[in-house]
């Protein structure tokens, strides 16, 4: 009997089918909007849409720094956040080492928010 390899060429066939769909619709649905989409061009379809507001000033102006450091930290605690979630489903099967490491978990970013307070980096100045 001949064996067959594990990682034979014919085994990716399908894989290559669905990338070339899926690059094929993909670019096959921009081609296609673009030749029935509308071709009117007129200032008003040009602007960006602001909710229905009037656009005043220019939107390359610079923004402070405070805006992303609280963004930023605020994204850091909430993924910090999402760890305790398996840990509260799993609580029995961890045990006490389960309850102590958390404690560690926490006690860390407890002193990472004291951190953050301490260089005032929540204070709007």
């Amino acid at each position: 009997m001949e064996q067959v390899s594990a990682n034979a060429p014919i085994d990716y066939l399908p894989i290559l089918f669905q990338l070339i769909v899926a690059a094929g619709f993909g670019i096959g649905t921009i081609i296609i909007t673009h030749l029935i989409g509308p071709k009117v061009r007129t200032a008003n379809k040009l602007s960006s849409f602001e909710s229905g507001i009037e656009v005043v000033g220019n939107a390359r102006q610079p923004f402070s720094i405070k805006y992303f450091l609280v963004a930023i930290l605020f994204v850091i605690f909430d993924v910090e956040v999402i760890f305790m979630y398996p840990w509260a489903v799993n609580f029995r099967e961890f045990g006490f080492e389960g309850l102590i490491q958390m404690f560690i978990f926490m006690a860390m970013l407890l002193l990472g928010f004291i951190y953050v307070i301490k260089k005032k980096a929540l204070s709007w100045d």
